[in-house]
């Protein structure tokens, strides 16, 4: 089977190649003098059947030293009904070579992304990347005019999968979850490819509040469904065990190929509330231009919920649980080409003009908590943070 296409992305995102390259994987590429061919046929290990239509996908291996700016090139193909690919046209080297198809161990499900944003160049990414994986790659060559032959297989995955509903019996449905897996140093980190600042994966909730998160390594987790708030990074989520709260939550363990059922969460109809309110200028009332506004939880500070504040300096969150928070407002601002009331910039053109000092306030939510008013201080010139 000759389809395979070439691809240059960030080394990041190589390791997430199946879904996000945006490759055509259908597309075929002719036979060329002066690049070679990798062939070869996939096999499910719990079957010892053929992959019928997985997708294949060749890393080209890095350079130790990791210099130059060069793009790591990526070539993909899927295989036929006897598990076969034939990738033509490939440029020669050597590759790092594996399979990925639903229901099987994935690179986008296996791999600790927040560890690998951790180092400090794209070269360690990828090198962590491929050491976190290396047990899954088959390493070929590819020469000029020549055909390379390469076996791979595929390693049933785990699965979790279980019911959303609502405490009135209804089900949950279009909901889709964050993932938890604790690590070997006993922290819990985001599963999948990290997008749009939220941990995210590609799992929903069918018409009957049923979801199935598959392709997982064993491991223990946690499982949230995300209210769908698509106007915001962050949003509401509801925990195994009923949890709002990830710390809080229940956790699931699962063994390799192991499936788990009965993972249920329940999402409450009351004792969710809005918080909203507007942000102004203390000296003379006009809405900053731009300002993040967060909720944070009291006891520890972490991350409940964040929003950008409208041009008019209002804000709304929705589905907030009851409890004690602390607001708080950073990265406020006016442009130059904002009305700033009374306030002399002594500037023109674009660009930030008048900064406002950070601030937080106490929060108690136990209902409906609307019209809070947040006056911004001038910030003070000063390589020193103001609240």
């Amino acid at each position: 089977m000759n389809r395979n296409c070439a691809c240059t992305v960030s080394l990041l995102a190589i390791l997430c190649i199946a879904a996000f390259t945006g490759c055509d994987r259908t597309r075929s590429k002719k036979p060329d003098p002066t690049k070679g061919s990798v062939t070869g046929t996939v096999t499910c290990t719990d079957t010892d059947k053929p992959a019928r239509f997985a997708t294949i996908t060749l890393i080209a291996v890095p350079l130790n030293d990791g210099k130059g700016d060069e793009p790591a090139s990526i070539e993909q193909g899927i295989t036929d009904l006897n598990g076969q690919f034939d990738l033509e046209a490939v440029p020669p080297g050597r590759y790092y070579a594996y399979a990925t198809l639903n229901g099987y161990l994935d690179p986008e499900m296996s791999l600790d992304f927040e560890r690998i944003q951790k180092d400090a160049s794209e070269h360690a990414q990828l090198l962590d990347s491929v050491k976190q994986w290396e047990g899954h790659f088959s390493e070929v060559t590819v020469r000029v005019h020549r055909q390379t032959n390469v076996n791979l297989t595929l390693e049933r995955a785990a699965e979790i999968s279980g019911n959303v509903t609502y405490d009135d019996g209804s089900p949950a449905i279009g909901m889709h979850f964050r993932l938890y897996r604790k690590s070997a140093k006993g922290e819990w980190t985001g599963v999948g490819m990290r997008l749009l600042g939220d941990w995210s994966i590609k799992a929903e909730s069918d018409s009957h509040g049923h979801y199935s998160i598959s392709s997982l390594p064993a491991g223990e987790y946690v499982v949230c469904a995300l209210f769908p708030l698509s106007d915001e990074n962050t949003t509401t989520q509801i925990c195994l065990g009923n949890a709002l709260r990830r710390k809080n939550a229940s956790s699931v363990k699962i063994g390799p190929g192991e499936i788990t059922t009965g993972q249920n969460i329940v999402i409450p109809l009351s004792g969710l509330y809005t918080v909203s309110g507007t942000l102004s200028a203390l000296v003379d009332g006009h809405p900053p231009s731009h300002a993040l506004v967060r909720l944070l939880y009291a006891d520890d500070r972490s991350l409940l919920r964040q929003i950008s504040a409208d041009n008019d300096g209002s804000f709304s969150f929705a589905f907030i649980p009851q409890g004690n928070y602390i607001l708080s407002v950073t990265n406020a601002g006016d442009s130059s080409d904002t009305d700033a009331g009374n306030s002399n910039s002594g500037s023109s053109g674009h660009g930030e003009v008048h900064t406002y000092a950070n601030k937080e306030l106490p929060l108690q939510v136990q209902g409906d908590t609307e019209d809070i008013s947040v006056q911004l201080a001038t910030a003070v010139p000063s390589t020193s943070s103001n609240r």
